[in-house]
Order: C-alpha cells, then sequence, then structure tokens
C-alpha cells in the first residue's frame, strides 16, 4: 500500500492532472468502458446482488453516464477561478477564488451499489484534477474485480488506482496519508474511517444512511403513493441508502395504506417474486439471517416468505409495528417495510425529530401547511414531496446527509468542489501606496481621523 500511494501521489506532484484535457480524457474513458463493457458489467451485478439488466442500466451505469456528460459539459466553468470583490478600503486591488485539487483521494465504496458508488465519488474527484484510489467493496466480488479488471484498460494508472480486498487492505490503506477520503457505508465503520483520517488531519466526507422516513395523509392519492413508496422501497432488495425505511400515518390512513402497498408490490414483481427477474437477492447470508428476524415485529400484510440457499427475501409489508420494536432501533436495509402509527401530524414530526437526522425524508401530503411544517421543523440530508429516490438523479442537488446520516455531500458541481481547494488569491500593486498613509505606524492624529472614518461607514 505504501508504494502504491506513493505512486499516485508522485503522478500528481508531476502536475499530470491538472489540464483539463487529462480530466476529460478520463471522464470519457470512464464513459467509454461503462459502454463497451455494459455485459460484464450488467453479470457482475446480477451475480452480486441478482440485478436485472434494466436495473443495473438506471440505477448504475446510465446514472454514471449521465453524471459524466453533465461534468464534461460543465468541467470548464466549474475550474474557472471567479473574481471576487475588494472593499475600498483595500483599492486598488484584485481578488479572485481559485480552485485546485486537494491531492490524491480515497473512494472506499459500498456493496449495495458497488459500481455507481465505486465511479460517482471518482468523477467528482477526477475533474476536480486528483489521484485517485478506488477500494469497492469485497462483498461485491464480481463488480470488484469487473473494475480492477477494466478500469486500468481505459485510465491513466500512473494516477487512478483500483485496490482490491477486504478489511485488511483497508485498514492498510486508512494508515496512509490521503489528502481527502470519500467513504459510503455504516456509522460504524464510518468512525473508524473518520479516527483513522484525523492522525493526518485528513479532510471526509461521510456518506452513512440511516432510517429514513416517509410520511403518508389522506390528502394524497393513495393509490398512487403506494405503487412510489412500493417502487423505491424494493428497489435493490430494499438494500438502497434512500430507501424509504418506514411509513409514518394515522391509523385510518394506514389502514388503507396497507392492502394498497400489497397490490403495489403485486403489480411490480408479480405473485412469485422469486421467479421475476426484477427483483434482486440479499447480498449475504448473514444479512438474510438479520432480516429475518425482524418479520415477528408486525403482522405481515404481504411477503415474508423467504429462501436461504437463494437469498431471497420477499417484499415485505408489516403492520402494526411498535415505535419500540427492534426493527425501529437501526436501519433496516432490506425489503421489508414497517408501517407505524401515529396520532396526527404533531407527533409524527415530533417521531422524526426526536431521532438521529435521516438521510432522506419523503412526504406524500397535497397539503401545503404540511409541507411547509415539515420543511421547518426537521432535519434531514434531503427532504422530497411525493418522489422518494428521485432526488439523487437531480445533478445540481446536493447529496449527503446531516448528523448522523453523514458529513459532506456531492453530485454535480457540488462533487468537483468537495474535492477541491478554493484558494484564495489577492494581489495588490506597491505603487500607490495606499496601506502607509492609513493603517501603518507611526498612527499620527490625520491617521486616526480617516481609520475612524473608514470603521464609521462600517457601523
Amino acid at each position: 500500500m505504501p508504494a502504491l500511494v506513493a505512486e499516485m501521489r508522485a503522478g500528481f506532484r508531476s502536475g499530470l492532472t491538472r489540464p483539463l484535457a487529462w480530466r476529460r480524457e478520463q471522464l470519457a474513458g470512464i464513459r467509454r468502458m461503462l459502454v463497451d463493457a455494459e455485459e460484464t458489467l450488467e453479470a457482475a451485478l446480477a451475480a452480486d446482488l441478482g440485478k436485472s439488466p434494466v436495473e443495473s442500466q438506471v440505477a448504475e451505469i446510465g446514472f454514471l453516464i449521465s453524471e459524466i456528460d453533465h461534468t464534461v459539459a460543465n468541467l470548464a466553468r466549474w475550474a474557472k477561478p471567479r473574481r471576487v470583490s475588494v472593499p475600498l478600503a483595500l483599492q486598488p486591488a484584485a481578488a479572485r477564488v481559485r480552485p485546485e485539487p486537494l491531492g490524491t483521494v480515497l473512494v472506499i465504496a459500498p456493496w449495495n451499489y458497488p459500481l455507481m458508488l465505486s465511479l460517482s465519488p471518482a468523477i467528482g474527484a477526477i475533474a476536480a484534477g486528483n489521484a485517485v484510489v478506488i477500494k469497492p467493496s469485497e462483498l461485491a466480488p464480481a463488480v470488484s474485480h469487473a473494475l480492477a479488471t477494466l478500469l486500468p484498460l481505459y485510465l491513466d494508472r500512473r494516477a487512478i488506482a483500483v485496490v482490491e480486498g477486504a478489511v485488511p487492505e483497508t485498514t492498510e490503506l486508512l494508515a496512509e496519508r490521503f489528502d481527502h477520503i470519500f467513504y459510503t457505508g455504516n456509522g460504524r465503520v464510518g468512525r473508524i474511517v473518520a479516527a483513522a483520517a484525523a492522525k493526518h488531519l485528513t479532510p471526509v466526507t461521510l456518506e452513512l444512511g440511516g432510517k429514513s422516513p416517509a410520511y403518508v395523509d389522506a390528502t394524497v392519492d393513495l393509490p398512487a403513493a403506494a405503487k412510489r413508496i412500493a417502487w423505491a422501497k424494493f428497489l435493490n432488495c430494499g438494500q438502497t441508502c434512500v430507501a424509504p425505511d418506514y411509513v409514518l400515518g394515522d391509523r385510518a390512513t394506514l389502514d388503507r395504506l396497507a392492502p394498497l402497498l400489497a397490490a403495489a408490490v403485486h403489480d411490480l414483481y408479480g405473485s412469485q417474486p422469486a421467479r421475476n427477474p426484477d427483483y434482486g437477492r440479499i447480498v449475504t447470508e448473514a444479512h438474510l439471517d438479520r432480516l429475518l428476524g425482524y418479520l415477528g415485529d408486525g403482522t405481515i400484510v404481504t411477503g415474508g416468505d423467504a429462501d436461504r440457499a437463494d437469498r431471497f427475501l420477499a417484499p415485505t409489508v408489516l403492520a402494526g409495528v411498535s415505535r419500540d420494536a427492534a426493527i425501529m432501533s437501526e436501519e433496516i436495509f432490506g425489503p421489508i417495510l414497517p408501517l407505524v402509527a401515529v396520532e396526527d401530524l404533531s407527533d409524527a414530526i415530533a417521531f422524526v425529530a426526536e431521532r438521529d437526522k435521516p438521510l432522506s425524508l419523503y412526504v406524500f401530503s397535497e397539503d401545503a401547511a404540511v409541507r411547509r411544517r415539515w420543511e421547518a421543523e426537521t432535519s434531514s440530508g434531503a427532504l422530497a414531496f411525493n418522489a422518494p429516490v428521485l432526488h439523487l438523479t437531480v445533478p445540481e442537488l446536493p447529496f449527503g446527509g446531516v448528523g448522523e446520516s453523514g458529513t459532506g455531500s456531492y453530485h454535480g458541481e457540488r462533487s468537483f468542489l468537495t474535492f477541491s481547494h478554493e484558494k484564495a488569491i489577492l494581489s495588490k500593486p506597491l505603487s500607490p501606496d495606499t496601506l502607509g498613509p492609513t493603517i501603518m505606524p507611526p498612527f499620527t492624529e490625520r491617521k486616526e481621523g480617516i481609520v475612524r472614518r473608514l470603521l464609521g461607514k462600517l457601523r
């Protein structure tokens, strides 16, 4: 690891990564790889997570291509120094802010979207002019191997590398000094990453997830809401950091919603999801066992069927889940959707506000006053009305958490800025000398008068 990181640092120090032409060439290389090797990548995603080719295109390959195209189209504007105004007291002078790359960046990716979450941060890091080390998840071994095999064929090996492996390799990488670490995963490992980074005062971006609530009231089209919630929840077999983790509503609304969710599951995946090629699989048997332990926390409305050998768990809706049930204690990260009754809107807002700040919050209501209260009285990484998960696809919306759900954000220009240092530059001519007669000693009565007049204009 020391030799690899040193090689990446040498590539960065050589100036290799700074020209916009080099950055565009690498981004174009990733794009070519995604197109040329799409069948290989689709097969790897199917092997690791049972993803269908269409879901792989929409949520991983196509998402990345769109992000690359947006980045390339805007890169020159993002990278251009911008002038800023200078106070009158300092005139004549000129000031500007110049984005510059941080150096060598480490991207540690999770297993749930192993292609997209390996390359999406890397796109921002490359666009900003950094050298990059990518560490894919060992729990998605097929995608990890594909990235390690393919990326060196399309990208500059002097400044971009892939490291395969598990905890020992990640631990070795974290012992090295990087200029930024980008980690996507859970809070437990996020704390380990942050502690390792602190030893070198390395800045970190932590995308950590958490329990993202959905609130539904009676003002909405409940069948339409049910279908969107079911789609967002059971996408990737529920293994999505911004999936609706649970649904809040008053008892009457949830009683009406429960059969509609069951109907939506049937519309999406049919009567036998285990045989439906559009429905994925749990990443490991250990994760499946964890999820099976939650099934007794409520009344099963639909689903509950499992096949351990196939890592299959049917899309499941649980009604009558209590607030203190085990399933409500941590992020579910699987295809189980609890329905939790609240007394009213205020009770729902209090329920969310009293817990860790979620990565995303979804509100299904046509009442403008209800929407305003959720926006004003809660804190979350993102807030979406009637549209779960879709905020990720808006390039200029920053994506990230707050508090326990993460630190920092990315996507679009925010990715470029995350991996850049905005250098402040001031230029002031030596002549005419406007400093000596005003703010430099000795302080005469005349100078004092000038200073007091200048300061008076600020009051």
